[in-house]
């Protein structure tokens, strides 16, 4: 049941990395909670595999910091992808 408290600890930090990085009109509002739930989850779940107990506050600190970092990274190669694309498509067209 932790497990819940830990994901939805990580989905909240993935909205404040989604308003906290530039670029936002390039990506949509659910792609750094998404990436940052994900990472949790895993984390989450390897630490529980590993045999860290509920009450561990190791496991909570993996988990929140995986998910930050994950979120972090994946937005900003995302972020970076979209407006390589954008650029190049407005040049194929002749707009830009």
């Amino acid at each position: 049941m932790y497990i819940l408290l830990a994901l939805i600890a990580a989905v909240a930090l993935g909205v404040a990395v989604h308003f906290a990085l530039p670029r936002r009109p390039l990506r949509g509002v659910a792609l750094a909670p998404s990436l940052a739930g994900a990472a949790g989850a895993v984390a989450y779940g390897v630490c529980t595999w590993a045999g860290l107990g509920e009450a561990n506050p190791w496991q909570w600190v993996i988990s929140l910091v995986a998910a930050v970092a994950v979120s972090v990274g994946g937005t900003l190669l995302l972020t970076r992808v979209r407006a390589a694309h954008d650029e190049a498509e407005a040049r194929r067209l002749g707009v830009a």
